[in-house]
């Protein structure tokens, strides 16, 4: 008898196949797992980002239980729950999250069904710090609120619908932007779009700092009776009306999430498989003509000084002017920096030395100057063959970013101290504004070097690459309370004159926080200078990982 003429019981079964879920869950830990194998200090950086991340959600938990039979704890719960769910919509496109595995893009060439690639992407998508933070919070929410059988069974359910309507929120969102954002007009468009974002969260501090003194938290609870109907919170929300004995307003408020859920997944299958088919119009424009390079020294190359440095400062400058992602950057700290003091001057719960706030915004982007570079740092590193050629390199991008925050900060400061009418106190912003920007670029030179991190540029919404958020979170922070102690002469001696009296001589903090500024400047580029020569095969790997 023939192969063909066998019965169909006859033939062996079929190997079972893998699924796709757990293949992107495996990638994703694979990925995880490589990047910490790279150096010790991400494995530091990663652990130490886990633990202050765990610690904060304990106390977040802690905090919501111990709201139990607290009156307002429903309003509370309900709007951070909603709060929560608007940052996993918008947060993922501004700052750094996301990895590989959640770039659609990156699985065009690959043969796989819309279906299954949703559920792998949504599944993979929960692996990771923040999840784990969102999922003790939202426990921490139902425990909260729930009382008896009811209360419990809801708060079950709950829970996932939660996470899965957060996650699943933050996938449809990217994938319906990715190929916006990663054209060169959509990243300028993202710098508004940041900008948004960033007035947005100011908007809640402010509106937190009212909260007080509007009569406590029972002037949320219209707030609160409208969020909870919003399917970010509606979840959470029927915990609290089941342990109320609201039945049906429970179930209506679960089912909202569930649909809410289903709708979003039907979009974001849409949208991957829209993105993973239709050609993409920006690779099939024509070439714009070449323009003609000027020659000659004119315009802002004329005023500055000739050689290295006068390159070095034109490079940073058009980086800020054509790079989206470094624009978005310095748009941000420009508008989050005037909006602080500014915002809290017209409320009258200001201070002058709310201004301050600006020269931390802007001194920030001091930090990782060589990931702005990218792999294209190599070039950059074939013209530091010592420790001369990085000072003047590193004195060149610091001259950069105070030839844009000196005058910026000094606006700041003369128009916070005009809408509060506090003259006096202006020297000693000043000064302690000086102090503190300098300290900045001193810590930022030398994070820059001990501490380099590369900015992807093929996404748009993600600013490090997997495995080094918690070095650039630590880089930062770091660089930050170093900046703080280094300028704590300046402010204690600031504090000093007001509690003494003293507010005459607050004028000499103004020189006295430039000449200081200026030496721990100096100091922060020559301590930092031989440590990047020495480093730049580091650094050049770190930052070329995007």
């Amino acid at each position: 008898m023939s192969v063909l003429d066998a019965p169909v019981t006859a033939a062996a079964p079929a190997a079972p196949t893998t699924g796709l879920t757990p293949v992107f869950v495996r990638l994703k830990l694979t990925l995880l797992r490589n990047g910490l194998r790279q150096s010790s200090g991400r494995r530091a950086a990663f652990i130490a980002s886990l633990v202050v991340s765990l610690l904060l959600a304990a106390g977040q938990v802690l905090g919501l239980v111990l709201l139990r039979g607290n009156e307002h704890a429903g309003t509370v719960v309900v709007l951070l729950t909603g709060v929560v769910a608007l940052g996993w919509a918008v947060l993922p496109l501004f700052f750094p999250s996301g990895d590989d595995t959640l770039d659609p893009t990156r699985l065009v060439m690959l043969p796989l069904r819309p279906e299954p690639l949703v559920r792998a992407l949504l599944v993979s998508s929960l692996v990771g710090i923040g999840p784990l933070f969102t999922l003790c919070l939202v426990i921490g929410s139902v425990l909260a609120l729930a009382h008896g059988a009811a209360g419990a069974v809801f708060a079950v359910l709950a829970v996932p619908l939660t996470m899965l309507l957060c996650v699943a929120l933050s996938r449809a969102v990217a994938t319906a932007n990715v190929r916006l954002l990663n054209s060169r007009k959509g990243r300028d468009l993202a710098v508004l779009s940041g900008l948004v974002i960033a007035v947005g969260i100011q908007f809640v501090n402010f509106g937190a700092q009212r909260l007080g003194q509007a009569g406590g938290l029972s002037t949320l609870d219209p707030a609160a009776d409208v969020v909870r109907w919003l399917p970010g919170a509606s979840a959470v929300a029927s915990v609290d009306a089941a342990s109320d004995g609201a039945y049906g307003i429970a179930v209506a408020q679960l089912l909202i999430t569930v649909v809410a859920l289903v709708a979003l997944m039907w979009m974001w299958q849409r949208s991957l498989v829209k993105l993973m088919t239709a050609p993409d119009g920006s690779t099939l424009a024509a070439a714009e003509p070449s323009r003609e390079k000027e020659s000659g020294r004119g315009g802002l190359s004329g005023l500055l000084p000739e050689g290295r440095t006068a390159t070095v400062m034109q490079r940073s400058l058009r980086y800020v002017a054509r790079d989206p992602k470094t624009k978005a950057a310095w748009v941000t700290a420009l508008a989050v920096g005037a909006i602080v003091p500014l915002l809290n001057a017209v409320q009258g719960t200001g201070s002058v030395y709310f201004a301050c706030f600006a020269a931390g915004m802007l001194g920030m982007q001091m930090y990782n100057q060589f990931g702005q570079d990218t792999s294209a740092f190599w070039m950059v590193a074939l013209t530091i063959s010592s420790p001369r050629d990085a000072y003047v390199e590193l004195r060149a991008r610091a001259l950069v970013l105070l030839l844009l925050t000196l005058p910026f900060t000094l606006v700041v400061c003369v128009v916070t101290a005009a809408m509060i009418g506090d003259w006096r106190s202006l020297p000693g912003a000043l000064g302690l504004s000086f102090a503190l920007l300098s300290s900045m670029v001193a810590t930022g030179a030398v994070a820059s070097a001990l501490f380099p991190y590369s900015i992807p540029q093929e996404g748009a919404f993600k600013n490090v690459v997997p495995g080094q958020g918690g070095l650039a979170w630590i880089s930062i922070l770091g660089g930050m309370l170093a900046a703080a102690l280094l300028a704590s002469p300046v402010i204690a001696a600031t504090v000093w004159m007001h509690l003494s009296d003293h507010h005459d001589a607050l004028w000499f903090m103004v020189p006295g926080g430039l000449v200081y500024g200026a030496l721990i400047g100096w100091a922060g580029l020559k301590i930092a200078a031989p440590r990047t020569a020495a480093r730049l095969p580091e650094i050049l790997a770190a930052v070329s990982k995007g």
